[in-house]
């Protein structure tokens, strides 16, 4: 059976999901204030209410259609999504693709992933029982330490974690801080039309065999915090301190259905340090968890191509970033001839 051994450790350990969590950032945007505790503040209003949404991207394999959604997190957590031409499509849709995403298969069991939770909640720690104070360097401690006092009071179980798991634990504290949230805004409206039409999302998941998962924990255990772990790390510190505003932007932008100013400046340095900081671990390259996110656009395009061979209309959803980057999906759908619509 399918271990979510990607889910227990890398993503239950924090990679970010479906990649994802980690998007990046506009360069423009408010003007960030800076507060009596060093910490910049918010300056961006966030949108709240019912907002459109963008509009769906399309394209054409003659008389086949591909709609496709662009989504984005984090989001306005008080915004309500008025969704109508999505819901549309989804009413008509053929087929609906799932996002892109990574999933590790190991021949364990159901008991015997019930006997990996322990060693998976282990290697969240740091080794050897040390702290973060004991594996950071003094000023970037610093750093964490106003952060972590401004956002999560006196949690100290935190300080025993990882650091790229303890970062983002802050950055999602950060985040609802500021009006934001991860997930909740768009699944549940597509999960809602494909219940009414008693559907399921065609999976396009990166299937990746690991023989032996405990060993795989082991290993993971022992590693110390690496360099690439360093500058994930300090780059999520960055983005509390001194991009939230920014963030905000990115989000509001989505909510009204802004294109331009969500391909517009898009940065991606945060979250491809913090890709590397585990896809760069040696138990992830012995592993063969390299190369990931070629490897994750090769398998959706050959499974979106069939879609589109077969279906009168097929949805799909697809995060911004990867969407509209050059080298991205649509840029290799236009490479394959086929024609691409913007929203309107």
């Amino acid at each position: 059976m399918r271990l979510s051994f990607y889910g227990m450790v890398w993503l239950s350990l924090l990679l970010l999901p479906g990649h994802a969590a980690a998007q990046e950032i506009p360069e423009d945007g408010p003007a960030p204030v800076m507060a009596e505790d060093g910490v910049i503040d918010l300056d961006a209003v966030v949108v709240a209410g019912v907002q459109p949404g963008p509009g769906l991207w399309k394209v054409r394999h003659g008389d086949h259609l591909l709609y496709i959604l662009g989504t984005q997190s984090p989001l306005p957590k008080n915004m309500t999504w008025r969704s109508d031409e999505v819901t549309q499509a989804l009413q008509v849709a053929d087929e609906v693709l799932g996002s892109p995403n990574v999933t590790v298969d190991a021949d364990v069991g159901f008991f015997g992933r019930l006997t990996l939770l322990p060693s998976a909640l282990k290697a969240a720690k740091n080794p050897d029982g040390q702290k973060l104070q004991d594996v950071l360097p003094a000023d970037v401690y610093a750093r964490w330490s106003v952060l972590k006092r401004r956002y999560m009071g006196r949690d100290g179980g935190v300080e025993k974690k990882r650091p790229v798991i303890a970062a983002y634990q802050l950055y999602i504290e950060a985040l609802s801080d500021a009006g934001l949230r991860e997930g909740g805004v768009i699944n549940p409206v597509i999960d809602v039309a494909l219940k009414q039409r008693k559907m399921k999302r065609t999976p396009t998941l990166l299937k990746i065999n690991v023989d032996d998962p405990r060993a795989a924990l082991a290993d993971f255990r022992n590693e110390s915090l690496t360099p690439e772990g360093l500058a994930c790390f300090s780059k999520t510190l960055d983005l509390i301190e001194s991009d939230l505003p920014r963030v905000a932007a990115r989000a509001n932008a989505w909510a009204v259905g802004d294109w331009t100013a969500l391909q517009s400046g898009a940065r991606q340095d945060w979250q491809q340090a913090c890709a590397s900081a585990w896809f760069n671990t040696e138990t992830a390259r012995k592993r063969g968890l390299s190369d990931i996110e070629a490897r994750l656009q090769r398998h959706w395009m050959q499974v979106a191509e069939g879609a589109l061979q077969k279906n009168g209309i097929t949805f799909a959803t697809l995060p911004v970033w990867s969407l509209v980057k050059p080298g991205g999906y649509l840029a290799a759908l236009q490479a394959k001839g086929y024609e691409v619509e913007a929203p309107e």
